[in-house]
């Protein structure tokens, strides 16, 4: 029996894991993206915009694209052009964009969509949370018709960026508390996940033997971040972003915990920090507020990835 595709709005901060998982959504027939908006993250929101465009001219997106504010709510941006290279997304040529951008600002283009739509809309987030935060302090109204944000970002037991804090999360804790607060169900592939989700050489191999035009762009691109992360002592390179991705479409590949989940804003050393509590396991009652991703099927997830590659023609 043929299901209703899932729509759903990416909002994202291109990056190499931002474009797997653009890449892994556009493949499924389980997703249509109504809507793509950009943030400042891995790279200055100019950046991270031009790379979108890149890859929806590439992969065949045919979706608006909005452009994001030029940093955080109240915080000076943080990049990572150490992970990303200089252009945010450094590693094989692509194309110049084909597609336009939208005369609507990013937060401007999530509630036409949302407005517009008969059903209620997903958010995918894999970057700082800046436009989903601005979008729910703008239009409260609108979120009747959010049905999920699912997003990559935070951890509960240790961060990246600093010892307590994920980079998404540190970027802009201000909207991600925002979001977290919010009362819309939250789906959360935080690094407790994401560092498990790794891709090996064997699997770089397995998807450039593909042989399309596709699989040979993605392949260079896992190559680029293969390398960074084996520097630092990684066995792979850990696809963060398409976590939020997998879940929507295959959850039974994570093991998935509730926890209420608070965003540390003030703090000297743990600004950032996704601080995360059990019901039953406090003094305190707690009422989840986050269904959080703790482990992944490994091979289920890179199969995934693959047969995503595989649908893509020459």
């Amino acid at each position: 029996m043929n299901r209703t595709p899932i729509p759903v709005i990416h909002d994202c901060d291109p990056g190499h894991d931002d474009a797997m998982a653009l890449l892994l959504s556009q493949a499924a027939p389980e997703i249509e993206i109504r809507a793509i908006t950009t943030c400042c993250g891995n790279q200055t929101i100019e950046k991270t915009t031009y790379n979108t465009r890149r890859i929806c001219t590439l992969l065949g997106i045919d979706a608006p694209i909005g452009m994001g504010r030029p940093g955080p709510m109240l915080q000076d941006p943080i990049t990572a052009a150490n992970i990303h290279g200089q252009s945010g997304l450094d590693g094989p040529k692509l194309p110049e964009p084909a597609v336009p951008l939208s005369t609507l600002s990013a937060v401007e283009l999530m509630a036409k969509t949302l407005e517009e739509s008969d059903e209620p809309v997903t958010i995918i987030s894999t970057g700082p949370m800046t436009n989903t935060g601005c979008l729910l302090l703008a239009h409260p109204e609108l979120k009747p018709k959010i049905k999920r944000i699912s997003m990559m970002g935070g951890g509960i037991k240790h961060g990246n960026w600093s010892p307590a804090a994920e980079f998404n999360i540190l970027v802009d804790p201000e909207a991600a508390d925002i979001v977290f607060r919010s009362g819309v169900p939250i789906t959360m592939a935080g690094l407790d996940v994401t560092l498990k989700a790794l891709i090996l050489e064997a699997d770089i191999a397995r998807i450039r033997a593909i042989g399309t035009r596709i699989s040979q762009v993605v392949a260079d691109w896992l190559d680029f971040f293969y390398e960074f992360h084996r520097k630092i002592g990684y066995r792979g390179a850990p696809l963060h972003d398409p976590c939020a991705v997998a879940a929507l479409l295959r959850p039974e590949l994570f093991d998935m915990q509730d926890y209420f989940v608070q965003i540390e804003t003030q703090g000297e050393f743990c600004r950032g920090a996704t601080v995360g509590a059990q019901p039953g396991k406090t003094d305190q009652a707690v009422v989840p507020n986050a269904t959080c991703l703790m482990d992944v099927d490994r091979q289920g997830f890179v199969d995934l990835i693959v047969e995503a590659v595989e649908s893509y023609e020459n």
